[in-house]
This record gives C-alpha cells, sequence and structure tokens, in this order.
C-alpha cells in the first residue's frame, strides 16, 4: 500500500509537468518572433484592394451584399494622405481610401520589458497585414464600386484631444473627439463616415450617416471586419527555449452562444455564417483583442435599434484571414436619412471593460478549462492589488489566504505522514522479520497503519489539490495583461517571464528538498533515488516558468514546510507521551 502512494505522488507530479508543456505547446507551433515595429505608418500594400464581386466573393477582402452593385459608378483619386488621430490611449491612422484603420498603436503598452516604443496592435507593411475595415456595400453603396472604393474628403489630417469637446454623460464629463469623413455621389447622396473617440476609454464608435437628396431610393449595408493575415503574435512572450503564450486566431459570440473559437485554418472549412442581434466577432492574441460589436440603425427621427447582423468568415488568397458582420440590407427613402453604427474595440484583454461591450467578449481573457477557478484566483489578486499596489505581493497574499483554506484538509494529511515517518523504524523491523513472506508483511502492515490511524495514500492530497490550483494560476499569469511587465522587487522586473537570474527556481528546488525531508523516506531503495531528483527535476524544469508561478509555489512550499514540522513536532511528542504512560 505504500508503494501505492510514493507512485500515486510521482504521477501527479508528471501529470501536472505534462499538463504544463501542454500549455505551453497549446495553439502555437514552432514559429520565429516578430521584427521590431517602426514607429511610423507604413502602408506598403493597398488594403482595399479586391472590391467585392456579388457573382463571387472567395478572393474579394470585401463581404458580399445582398443586392448586386451598379457597374456604372466611378471613383475618385485616391488620397496620398493618411489621417493620424492621437488620444490618451491610442495613435493610429485611417486612410481616406475607403476609411480603413491600417494602424494603431497602444500608448499604455510598451512593445517590450523597458522599451519606449508604444505596442503596434494594428499595421499595414512589408512584415504584417492586420487592420480594421468597414464601409456601405450594396445596391448603392460606395463600396461596391466596380472602381475601387469611396475616396473620403478630410477637414484635416491630424486630430488630438485638442480637437476634442467636452460632454457630460450620466454625471461624468470626459473629452470627446470625432473624425468625420465626406463623400457625396453625383446624384446627390452625401455619406458621412465618423469615428468618435473617448477620452480614457478604448471603444472606437465607427458609424455612417447617409443622407439621400436624390430623388430614388438608397439601398445598402453596413460592414465592419477584421483582415489579418498568418503571422506570428507579437504579443506573446519568449522564454528562453520555450514559446509561452495563448490561443492566435479569430473568436465570435452571440447571447446564446457567449464564446467559440475559430482558427485562422478553418476560415474556410468551418466558416462562420450565423445572424444574431447583439453577437460580436474578434481576432483574439496574447494579452490583446480587435473585435467588432455591431451597433444601431436609425431611419430618419425614429430612436436608434439594434439591427441583427450576419457573423461571417473566410479566407482571401492563401493567407489573409477575414472574419466580420454585415448588417440587414437597408432601404433610405429618398428626401430622408439613415444612421447606423459599431462599435470596434482594439486593446487589452481587461476583463471589466470587455464585459460591458457584448456579452461573453470578456472569455477572451481565456483561462482554458479551469476557468472557475481561475477566476476566482484572478479576482483575489486583483482585490489585493488594491490595497497592496503590487502584483508580486499580491501573489504572496493570494498563496497565503489558499493555503489557510485549505489548511484544515491538508492537516489530517500532513499528520498522518507524520505518524508514517514514527512508524517507520517499526515496518522496517517488520520488513526483516517476514523476510520473503510478502503476505504476512503486508497483514501486519494494514494492522499497524489501522492501529495507529494512517492511511498512506493521505500523502497523495495535497498535491491533488494543489494541481488545479498551480494550473490554473498559470493560465491567470499567462492571459492576464494585468500582470504584463508587472515588477516585483529587485531583479524580478516582469512576474509574467521567467526570472533572469534563475534565483527564484533555486529557492523553489531548496524548499522542495526541505519539505521533502520531512516526509517519510521510501523503504524501496528505487524509489527513494527517484524522490531524491524530483527536486532537481522541478528546479530545472521552473527554470523557464513566469517568475510570478515560481514565486507561489515557493510561498506554499515554506508555509507547507512550516506546517508538517508543526505537526510532526506534535505527533512526536503525543508519541513520547503515551510511551511514558
Amino acid at each position: 500500500m505504500q508503494q501505492w502512494a510514493r507512485f500515486a505522488i510521482i504521477g501527479a507530479m508528471l501529470v501536472t509537468a505534462y499538463l504544463l508543456i501542454l500549455a505551453w505547446q497549446k495553439d502555437y507551433g514552432h514559429t520565429t518572433s516578430a521584427p521590431q515595429q517602426q514607429n511610423t505608418a507604413v502602408v506598403s500594400r493597398d488594403v482595399s484592394a479586391d472590391l467585392p464581386n456579388s457573382q463571387n466573393t472567395a478572393s474579394t477582402d470585401m463581404p458580399q451584399a445582398n443586392a448586386a452593385a451598379p457597374a456604372n459608378t466611378t471613383a475618385a483619386p485616391v488620397s496620398q494622405h493618411l489621417i493620424t488621430v492621437q488620444t490618451d490611449l491610442y495613435r493610429l491612422w485611417i486612410t481616406p481610401k475607403g476609411g480603413d484603420i491600417v494602424r494603431l498603436e497602444l500608448l499604455a503598452h510598451d512593445e517590450s520589458k523597458g522599451s519606449n516604443q508604444p505596442f503596434v496592435m494594428l499595421e499595414s507593411d512589408n512584415k504584417r497585414t492586420y487592420v480594421a475595415q468597414s464601409g456601405l456595400i450594396g445596391a448603392n453603396g460606395p463600396d461596391s464600386s466596380a472602381n475601387g472604393r469611396p475616396d473620403f474628403e478630410v477637414e484635416k489630417n491630424s486630430y488630438t484631444l485638442n480637437d476634442a469637446k467636452t460632454v457630460t454623460e450620466n454625471g461624468k464629463t470626459a473629452k470627446v473627439l470625432t473624425v468625420p469623413m465626406v463623400y457625396k455621389t453625383a446624384n446627390g447622396v452625401e455619406i458621412v463616415k465618423t469615428f468618435t473617440f473617448k477620452q480614457g476609454d478604448y471603444p472606437i464608435e465607427v458609424g455612417y450617416q447617409v443622407m439621400n437628396r436624390s430623388q430614388q431610393n438608397w439601398q445598402g449595408q453596413f460592414f465592419g471586419q477584421i483582415k489579418r493575415d498568418d503571422s506570428v503574435d507579437p504579443g506573446k512572450s519568449s522564454q528562453g527555449i520555450f514559446q509561452l503564450g495563448t490561443y492566435l486566431g479569430g473568436a465570435w459570440g452571440t447571447p446564446d452562444q457567449h464564446y467559440n473559437k475559430l482558427k485562422f485554418a478553418n476560415f474556410n472549412d468551418d466558416k462562420l455564417n450565423v445572424q444574431a442581434k447583439g453577437g460580436w466577432v474578434a481576432v483574439v492574441q496574447h494579452y490583446f483583442v480587435s473585435a467588432w460589436i455591431p451597433g444601431s440603425l436609425k431611419l430618419t427621427q425614429a430612436n436608434g435599434q439594434p439591427y441583427t447582423a450576419t457573423l461571417q468568415s473566410r479566407r482571401a488568397g492563401e493567407s489573409m484571414n477575414i472574419i466580420g458582420f454585415t448588417s440587414p440590407a437597408i432601404t433610405v427613402p429618398a428626401g430622408t436619412k439613415m444612421e447606423v453604427n459599431a462599435t470596434f474595440y482594439s486593446g487589452p484583454k481587461v476583463q471589466s471593460e470587455l464585459k460591458d461591450l457584448a456579452v461573453g467578449l470578456n472569455q477572451t481573457v481565456d483561462y482554458g478549462w479551469l476557468w472557475p477557478i481561475a477566476k476566482l484566483l484572478f479576482l483575489g489578486l486583483e482585490t489585493f492589488h488594491k490595497f497592496l499596489g503590487n502584483w508580486g505581493w499580491s501573489i504572496i497574499l493570494l498563496t497565503v489566504v489558499v493555503k489557510m483554506i485549505l489548511w484544515p484538509l491538508s492537516a489530517k494529511s500532513y499528520r498522518s505522514m507524520a505518524k508514517m515517518r514514527v512508524i517507520a523504524p517499526e515496518m522496517q523491523r517488520m520488513k526483516e522479520e517476514f523476510g520473503e513472506d510478502r503476505m504476512r508483511f503486508s497483514q501486519e502492515m494494514m494492522a499497524l497503519y489501522k492501529r495507529e490511524g494512517v492511511n498512506p495514500l493521505s500523502g497523495c492530497l495535497p498535491l491533488f489539490m494543489q494541481m488545479p490550483i498551480f494550473l490554473a494560476l498559470y493560465w491567470v499569469l499567462m492571459e492576464s495583461v494585468e500582470l504584463r511587465h508587472a515588477p516585483w522587487l529587485g531583479w524580478i522586473t516582469d512576474l509574467s517571464a521567467m526570472d533572469p537570474w534563475f534565483i527564484l527556481p533555486l529557492i523553489m528546488g531548496g524548499t522542495m528538498f526541505a519539505q521533502q525531508m520531512l516526509n517519510p523516506q521510501p523503504a524501496d531503495p528505487m524509489q527513494a533515488k527517484v524522490f531524491r531528483l524530483m527536486p532537481i527535476i522541478f528546479t530545472v524544469f521552473m527554470l523557464f516558468f513566469p517568475a510570478g508561478l515560481v514565486l507561489y509555489w515557493i510561498v506554499n512550499n515554506s508555509i507547507t514546510i512550516l506546517q508538517q514540522w508543526f505537526i510532526a513536532q506534535s505527533v512526536k511528542k503525543q508519541r513520547e507521551t503515551q510511551a511514558g504512560t
């Protein structure tokens, strides 16, 4: 029975190691890191190329409209100047041709630890194509033109918060910046595309106003989509010989199906084609997400109402992935106007912000199959961080709280292990006495266990209890953008990265060895050798893990050592008292 307990503990450790290796490899291949981003916007390819074709959309960037576009529409000359917009959170570039966002930098997030360069979310250059597109397609939609997308007129080519207006909503005052773009047709239809930015907020409202001054009804559809190639995820972190990261690909959700993944390779085979009111589509990467959330439609003086959008995905060419939405067909009678909008989000995966945008969008912070435990751990970390102001100390306090919660269960197990250590000499005597008579030895050993109140399998319980917590915390550290580049103290400047000096893994190995010395030693020589090697194996293994995870293990082991020592002393005194009487 004791041998089975040993094997169970070794098995639990190996299972933990195996699951963590799987976590490393999940959704990632062997790819190289993206080169350093540039400071200026460079558009080296025409992101508006391949206009929609109502007969064949297999190779087009634009979605297919419900009605064919007229063939005689002409497009205005293409402007060579990009529109720059800078807020407190963004620096982005919009092309007047079609009004697409072709580059977006996150000013609150560094490209890498210690870098003065902002993290580049969207871009279109010789390294990567990742852009946000929107427009009007259909019978009269300018983006359905056979000769190209519309070239909007703009008041100026640069906007900052100095151009914003102060707006008060729900008792809160904030600066709101609007960037209008105008397109006029020869028959009297005026289309105004507007980007609206709010100070302190990542969501961008993208809206169209169609003023139909012609003699004919105007018909079209609003679309929004994200186009990305197959390039690697610049948000993942390189950790020595391992590539640590999470899911890179498409995602979508509806009020009925909150969160669904769709890998780039499956954009055609498992093509998305779902109608929903209140849905969303996104491209997810490590720490960051870009998403379109369909908004509302207002005809003339009627109040805006949410519209039912069609969520879609497709591949364009050999390496371009497109996921987006289209609105229902819209008819604007002559002499009236229409307004339609959607929300575009491109930034960090902050759960508190994403959950208010659309149902299920916050689940792009993917904690895997242990998400219930991971969410509780993150909630605890977030709570402690509010008054500690440091994520490292928050991890330490969280570990202490978890150990206190598990103390009653682990105490019973450690007491049983301490008793096994005390009765180890008696077991050795029995083994020598009964020699090769294994059946008699097993009977006497079980009788001893029963007499002393010892459960040989109890040693597995603490490890089995820690496994899901350990794995869940791994995903919290790897998926929570709040801990990206978060320092602790001294040489630990990034808790989500490995210890650059390997000091924490060595300390962890020392605590694991000390803990092992408090456990009853295996009687079998081979098992004893394996157990002596475990601290060394796990020390090497943890060299490449996030420092925050190693810190958790150190604190957990340290508290366990104190708990085991205290219980061992209590059992020893109790044994001596019984022997004295």
